[in-house]
């Protein structure tokens, strides 16, 4: 354990450091914490999502939207979720 005190503008900082004298990294840092979340269960998924930045976008859901409109299946299914849908507590 190497403890360094350094002056930053006339305040005394001590920085203690265990693994010899450097810094962990960012990548090291990252590592162990994947590593502390496999060892308590978890695994990671990666989950691609449309970019909501993406030129066009608003267009392309403005289009798809309106492609629902007429649809009897998308009226059946907005009207199950109408029915079903718990709105105890909630406010507009």
């Amino acid at each position: 354990m190497i403890t360094k005190i350094v002056a930053c503008n006339s305040i005394l900082v001590y920085v203690t450091c265990n693994n010899g004298g450097r810094m962990a990294t960012i990548i090291e840092r990252v590592q162990k914490h994947r590593r502390n979340l496999r060892k308590g269960g978890l695994r990671p998924v990666q989950i691609w999502v449309p970019d909501t930045r993406r030129e066009g976008f608003a267009q392309e859901c403005a289009r798809q939207s309106a492609l629902l409109q007429a649809d009897p299946q998308e009226k059946e299914i907005l009207q199950f979720i109408e029915a079903i849908a718990d709105r105890e507590g909630w406010t507009v």
